[in-house]
């Protein structure tokens, strides 16, 4: 079993323990063009909630390919803490953002569950919440453009370049 798999069912089984409870509103972590005032800010159609969060683990972000994707690999305890924002949103914003990611598609993203925390006022409990990201497997660092990287900041995502037919 590799890595991914091990801590995907580790998120699962906190899941299970109740310490994340699937509810609508749903909680989206974004780090990338799905943060407000990004390039794909339009498919997110949810609430912010006030502050800036970062990841309670470590990970890999990079831009990768042509198109300086931002890409969180799922590899906890890599890379650094990732700064984004919290979202509430319901089904439907969550099936739209979804779709954006194309979650279950071979080569698209994977929703799942991570513990993110407040920085500075935004402080308070850790929260288990969604967040899109890349299987290990799916990473060539030959691909890398930029990275790993704490933040995906404007100056990222004037690089990024859309994908045809996306938002």
């Amino acid at each position: 079993m590799e890595q991914f798999e091990k801590d995907l069912l580790q998120s699962i089984a906190e899941m299970k323990r109740g310490e994340f409870a699937p509810r609508t509103p749903h909680l989206v972590f974004v780090f990338g063009t799905l943060k407000e005032g990004y390039p794909h800010f339009a498919t997110n159609r949810g609430r912010r909630i006030p502050g800036d969060f970062v990841t309670r683990e470590r990970y890999p972000l990079y831009l990768m390919g042509e198109r300086f994707s931002p890409w969180l690999v799922f590899q906890p305890g890599e890379g650094e803490r990732i700064a984004g924002q919290l979202f509430e949103v319901d089904d439907a914003a969550l099936a739209a953002m979804d779709l954006l990611e194309r979650v279950g598609e071979a080569d698209g993203y994977r929703r799942v569950p991570i513990v993110v925390e407040g920085v500075g006022d935004a402080g308070g409990p850790k929260r288990i919440v969604h967040a899109y990201v890349k299987p290990p497997a799916q990473f060539d660092v030959a691909q890398a453009r930029l990275g790993p990287l704490a933040e995906y900041t404007m100056a990222h995502a004037g690089l990024y370049r859309s994908r045809a037919g996306a938002p």
